[in-house]
């Protein structure tokens, strides 16, 4: 049986391309909002963190209707580092619509998930977005998404996708870019004649794959998934089942079964094959599982989720100021809420080390692990990180570490300054391309190289340059990598910061923080220019005298401080930094507070090494 009434489609591209942009305009056009309703932009990205940072973090379900059919629709993370997400959410869908830059064209994170798309054999409609750019280059950048589908090794059927040119800022679609619709009625036209509706046995036992995992405090875990086979109801029972390790689970019960409406989740009392469900009742499930009629016990076969590529240990606060912020302190409760992470995130990796209060967190990259560490942070939870590594393999005997594929667009006065940093990182450039009055550089370059460049590349670029990577593979171990050449500005004593002691301390370097801040010993307060980290004492006060010159105090002028954010501060800190995360601060701290135990271990390392 093929259902007619339903699609399933899920929205790919590189990140910034305009996906949840234009989910906003398919949903204002087919009559999910009230005429008089005001609706915020970027309207799927629901979380706090996704709104700052302008980027979709995870995926997430939304439906349409358009003539009678109903469109379930996945918005999907766009950034390299959340890949695990695109890769499961596709399980769901029939087909997708890969959404492609008008003037960047396809970029690392296109070449991914089309792929993953492609082997799946899900159907493609190519949607060529912000053709209004004054810089667009529509034939230009139809030709590298025909030879993307080439390199990928498409079918003849693949290759004949429908192209659509859009503008998902101002709702305009249309099959000829010179003649476009004053609406996406193309676009959505194209969804119905080119998506099959979803097929398959609706009178056999029930089939469903998790693909998604939501928690509720009420009532536990929530799992999504699209029914396969046969129909799922409240209270029906169902038996869990794995098909990487072939576990069944005791029988459950449903205990509520919704349907995605617009932006709602309505509680229905049945479900039909190819629906997009959540449901709960099921205590243990998790991604991947399939949830099975009791009579017919079978597990669907589940994407296995790419590897993770970096490590950070996530650990007790232990500074001075330890326990004072937070409102979760203890390890247990840092290790309950880093394994409650892994429920729903199936790139994340949690391991216990030998330390009953540090834990190995294993993610796809830097990004990847901050949003983690800013969550837990808003949460209410206080810890320390430390720098992040590169996962190094054994393979064969040889020592192996990951390599990533990095895409550079920038201005051609950019050019050699970028190519001099990409050298001494270790990047190879594989090809070279000028478009415009830019230059887009493909370099392959190992994982340790990438970490803390991005300021640097953003200060090289005046702000101008755009970065992208993708994993790329594992290749032998390259040499050392410089991460900073600048040493830090360490604080000597327990105290609040005073403008004179500040003062003195700014001649030697930048500094982090400003005037009446509670500061400790090892605490890191500033960058110095030269290699070795200095101490600077800058809770010194001003002798007090007898006689004292007019107007001296207020010639104290301090600098500005520089105000980091999470992100550069896991791109400054080095192998004997720790960073300490509270809800209200973040600091940078020594490993070795004492300032004599600290030159000790020094002077021990340089004699060993």
């Amino acid at each position: 049986m093929q259902r007619h009434d339903l699609r399933n489609i899920a929205i790919i591209a590189h990140v910034d391309h305009g996906k949840t942009t234009l989910v906003d305009q398919l949903l204002k056009q087919s009559d999910n909002f009230r005429a008089n309703q005001t609706v915020q932009d970027r309207v799927m990205d629901s979380n706090d963190l996704e709104r700052e940072r302008g980027i979709t973090i995870l995926a997430k379900n939304t439906s349409a209707m358009y003539h009678g059919v109903k469109i379930n629709i996945v918005d999907t993370p766009g950034h390299a580092d959340f890949g695990g997400e695109v890769e499961r959410v596709l399980k769901m869908v029939n087909g997708v619509l890969l959404l492609v830059d008008s003037f960047e064209g396809p970029m690392p994170q296109t070449r991914f998930v089309l792929q993953k798309a492609l082997e799946l054999n899900l159907r493609v409609i190519v949607a060529i977005n912000k053709i209004d750019r004054p810089d667009a280059r529509p034939d230009e950048v139809i030709d590298e998404v025909l030879e993307l589908f080439m390199e990928l090794d498409a079918s003849d059927e693949q290759m004949d996708s429908p192209f659509i040119f859009c503008s998902a800022r101002t709702g305009v679609a249309g099959k000829d870019y010179n003649d476009l619709a004053s609406n996406m009625t193309p676009l959505l036209d194209t969804i119905l004649d080119y998506i099959p509706g979803p097929e398959g046995d609706e009178e056999g036992p029930l089939q469903v794959l998790v693909s998604s995992v939501d928690y509720n405090e009420y009532v536990g875990r929530i799992a999504i998934g699209r029914i396969e086979r046969g129909r799922l109801w409240q209270n029906q029972d169902i038996v869990l089942c794995d098909y990487h390790d072939g576990s069944v689970r005791q029988k459950s019960k449903i205990t509520a079964v919704y349907q995605f409406n617009g932006l709602k989740r309505d509680p229905v009392m049945e479900a039909a094959i190819g629906d997009i469900v959540a449901f709960s009742g099921i205590e243990n499930v998790t991604i991947g599982n399939t949830v099975c009629a009791p009579e017919a016990v079978e597990a669907i076969p589940f994407v296995k989720i790419s590897e993770p590529t970096v490590e950070m240990t996530f650990s007790v606060n232990d500074s001075p100021f330890a326990g004072q912020e937070g409102k979760y302190v203890t390890s247990r409760q840092l290790r309950d809420r880093l394994y409650k992470e892994t429920l729903k995130d199936v790139s994340l990796r949690v391991q216990d080390t030998d330390s009953s209060e540090a834990f190995l967190v294993l993610g796809r990259g830097e990004m990847h692990l901050s949003i983690l560490i800013e969550n837990m942070r808003r949460e209410g939870y206080e810890f320390q990180v430390s720098t992040p590594r590169a996962l190094i393999r054994e393979i064969d005997g040889i020592k192996q570490e990951p390599y990533e594929e990095l895409t550079i667009d920038v201005p051609e006065d950019s050019m050699g300054a970028v190519m001099e940093k990409m050298g001494n990182r270790k990047g190879e450039l594989q090809s070279m391309e000028k478009i415009g009055n830019r230059m887009k550089m493909v370099y392959i370059i190992p994982t340790r190289g990438l970490f803390g460049y991005r300021g640097e590349f953003l200060t090289d670029t005046r702000g101008e340059g755009i970065m992208n990577y993708l994993f790329y593979g594992y290749g032998p171990l390259k040499g050392d990598i410089v991460k900073r050449a600048n040493g830090a500005l360490i604080a000597f004593e327990k105290g609040e910061s005073i403008t004179y002691g500040l003062y003195n301390a700014q001649e030697r370097g930048t500094l982090f923080i400003g005037a009446g801040v509670q500061v400790y010993g090892g605490m890191v307060v500033g960058a110095s220019p030269r290699t070795e980290d200095l101490v600077v004492n800058v809770c010194k006060k001003k002798q007090a005298t007898n006689t004292r010159a007019a107007g001296s105090d207020e010639a104290l002028r301090l600098s500005p401080p520089v105000q980091m954010s999470l992100e550069q501060c896991l791109e400054f800190i080095q192998e004997d930094d720790l960073l300490e995360i509270t809800p209200q601060n973040i600091r940078i701290r020594k490993k070795i507070l004492d300032h004599a135990q600290r030159m000790k271990q020094l002077k021990r390392s340089q004699n060993n090494g």
